[in-house]
């Protein structure tokens, strides 16, 4: 084949890859919610302990992320040293903790579909922190695109069948403290050239979120296992569900790293919608018109936003270009300058 064909069998294997790579992060985030939502639900597996299944979790990653650093040395360990160790990752550790118990939590009160309607309300949580940070600039049409998702979330909330105040109390803490996190990691962690990739930030994250679990576990989970006599600790499933966790952050690891973080939120934009049709097809959870109708007035915001953030990028990549352009371009006829100063020089010489 010639050069066409070879370049034709590139971009083709490219796009391919790029796709499986989707595929499995589609796959394993789509089975890590509907597992967790088997284990705690009192109808299902019925094991309602949200902080001891996120304790196990923690666990689990831990020890594998140290295997895979420190014995196997798949990835390097990022220098750190305590002071930031304690001042970054600890207070992001503190964040991860709480979004993963309320998250973990609402499975018990909600449907997995209202679940992911209500996370719809995740660019809003991080655009409105982000202002109140000044990590984000204020601007009207970008705060009139948060209003509508909201909106569109309120209409979603107000057809739900199943409504449950303190189940939606949980999911949006949880969603304000997964927000107020992710920006953290941009102000104290990316701003000074710290970047974790999944397991590395599992190797650093994991054991401060165990810890900081440890504390309402002791209170509020630990006395009611000690009453609970008839549990016996199921090694296949917890297994199975953690292995499913673990495999799901390599796969975040995958994604973005092959493709790109945009492409991980069209992602996941389409495991939401599948998430939505499973829970009303399978679990035979109740989902209204009205649910539809609102988190499709959602879905649009949060494609808008996610439009918005493209161009934005697009643009700031070709001002770089421009720039490294402008730059080249002055190296260039700095160069000029200096080789006929040096030609003059040698005519001066030889006269």
């Amino acid at each position: 084949m010639g050069k066409g064909g070879a370049l034709s069998d590139g971009v083709i294997k490219k796009i391919i890859l790029s796709y499986t790579y989707v595929a499995i992060w589609i796959f394993l985030s789509f089975t890590v919610i509907v597992y967790n939502k088997y284990i705690l639900d009192k109808k299902m597996y019925n094991w309602p302990f949200p902080i001891t299944l996120t304790m196990i979790h923690m666990a689990f990653c831990s020890s594998l992320a140290v295997l895979l650093i420190k014995v196997f040395k798949v990835v390097e360990p990022v220098s750190m040293s305590r002071e930031t160790y304690l001042r970054s990752v600890v207070p992001i550790g503190a964040l991860y903790s709480l979004s993963l118990w309320l998250s973990n939590s609402a499975y018990i009160y909600l449907s997995v579909s209202f679940i992911q309607m209500l996370k719809a309300l995740m660019p809003v949580a991080v655009y409105s922190i982000g202002v109140l940070l000044k990590k984000e600039s204020f601007r009207s049409e970008t705060m009139t695109n948060m209003l509508s998702i909201s909106f569109g979330v309120a209409i979603a909330a107000y057809g739900e069948a199943k409504f449950d105040t303190w189940g939606v109390m949980l999911q949006l803490g949880a969603v304000a403290f997964e927000a107020t996190r992710l920006v953290l990691i941009q102000i104290l962690l990316t701003s000074k050239g710290i970047n974790l990739n999944p397991i590395t930030s599992l190797y650093y994250v994991a054991p401060c979120c165990l810890g900081f679990l440890f504390f309402p576990w002791i209170f509020v989970e630990l006395p009611v296992l000690r009453e609970t006599s008839s549990f016996h600790f199921d090694f296949v499933v917890f297994g199975t569900n953690s292995v499913c966790a673990f495999a799901l952050n390599l796969a975040v690891f995958l994604l973005v790293g092959k493709t790109s973080a945009l492409t991980m939120n069209v992602a996941g934009v389409v495991k939401d919608w599948l998430l939505i049709a499973f829970s009303w097809s399978v679990i035979k959870d109740t989902v209204t018109p009205l649910n539809l109708f609102g988190y499709g007035l959602a879905f649009l915001g949060v494609a808008y936003y996610n439009h918005c953030k493209l161009q934005a990028l697009k643009a700031k990549e070709a001002q770089k270009k421009v720039q490294q352009g402008g730059d080249e371009e002055a190296a260039g006829k700095l160069l000029e300058v200096r080789e006929s100063e040096g030609a003059g020089k040698r005519d001066d010489a030889e006269d």
